[in-house]
């Protein structure tokens, strides 16, 4: 029995049985299982031959990347040609794209690298199309956006968002706050700060087993799933921000418009009519994260027209020096920051500082 076997026997299983109290620690074996499966089935085994397919194999430049995932004829195509500029052959057939096309948007200062990928199809996750070669890209991605036809979204939403967890890449979700380290002996010491609704220590134990984990601490620190805990287990799951674009609202009335517009996470647009992309370039903007740093030479005015872009999670001037070159840090005294991060304007740091976006900094060498 091959390995798709042996998934689609444990997904039918777990559909057959009732989800209750009774169940969860069975479900918990199962689940732990499949993900298992799923993982033989992302990575090859050693000594697999073949390569990724061509095409796949981008170079990851700018400041950021950003995925177009989508069903085939949805229009990826056509948004990269107008946001970028670059030649994406387009068509009125299905599968025109067969390999990954890159684009690069100019938008803030910031370089932002746009990957028009092949259409996916149901089923990719288990290797059906180019699928597998095109959700791998994916988890390289800073920000992934979901290209949707208005016309039936919700369908292919759903099957896109089922491929891409498949292949452990969660949309719009935070790591869940679970600690879990191995340790030689001593067992499974299972602890919490919250009280949880959906673990206890006979599933938690029966989900490490599957691992042939038998001494680890697990604190939750959340009302964390068994879901959650299998993804912290197998630690290799992307955590990745997304926006649903849904193209061609020329093609539907104005009253579902307003309906679609309502939903988190959503971006109407009309690719071939050039309708609401600036609003799409923000939003891109917002999720992507980034901040612009200005750099001031001594005695000079800032130099405003190539700011040093970089993720606004946390960015301090230790990460602001090493973003210019490695060997800045050595050298570095303080530096003068004016800005909204800064108190009073300038402010001298130290390396910690946080920055703030549009922030200007001046570095006093030794």
């Amino acid at each position: 029995m091959n390995i798709l076997q042996k998934i689609k026997e444990i997904e039918e299983e777990m559909d057959r049985t009732q989800k209750n109290k009774a169940t969860s620690y069975h479900l918990g074996i199962l689940k732990a299982k499949l993900a298992k499966l799923r993982r033989e089935l992302i990575t090859p085994s050693k000594g697999a031959g073949g390569g990724t397919g061509e095409g796949f194999d981008v170079t990851k430049t700018g400041d950021a990347r950003v995925g177009l995932i989508g069903f085939p004829s949805v229009g990826k195509s056509t948004l990269l040609n107008k946001l970028t500029g670059t030649f994406s052959e387009v068509a009125s057939y299905e599968f025109t794209t067969l390999t990954c096309v890159p684009g690069v948007i100019y938008y803030k200062g910031a370089k932002i690298q746009l990957l028009d990928l092949p259409g996916i199809i149901e089923g990719a996750k288990d290797g059906k199309g180019r699928g597998k070669q095109v959700i791998a890209v994916g988890r390289t991605c800073s920000l992934i956006l979901i290209v949707l036809d208005a016309i039936k979204p919700v369908t292919h939403k759903l099957i896109i968002e089922k491929e891409l967890e498949g292949f452990g890449i969660r949309l719009n979700k935070q790591p869940p706050n679970i600690y879990f380290k191995k340790k030689d002996k001593g067992g499974i010491n299972f602890t919490h700060t919250v009280q949880p609704t959906n673990l206890d220590l006979d599933t938690v134990k029966a989900v490490l087993g599957e691992y042939k984990i038998h001494n680890a601490d697990v604190c939750l620190r959340c009302d964390a799933t068994v879901d959650e805990l299998i993804d912290v287990v197998e630690g290799n799951r992307a955590y990745i921000p997304c926006l649903y674009v849904l193209n061609k609202i020329d093609q539907i009335s104005m009253e579902e418009v307003e309906v679609l517009d309502r939903l988190p996470h959503n971006v109407l647009i009309s690719a071939h009519l050039l309708w609401n992309l600036d609003e799409l370039l923000e939003r891109m903007w917002e999720y992507l994260n980034l901040i612009r740093i200005y750099t001031k030479p001594k005695g000079q005015i800032p130099d405003y027209k190539s700011p040093i872009v970089m993720r606004g999670t946390n960015a301090t001037l230790e990460d602001f020096c090493n973003r210019i070159h490695k060997g800045i840090l050595k050298q570095f005294k303080y530096a003068m920051v004016w800005g909204a991060s800064a108190k009073h304007n300038p402010q001298r740091c130290g390396k910690e500082h946080a920055l703030a976006d549009e922030d200007i900094v001046q570095i006093i060498k030794r």
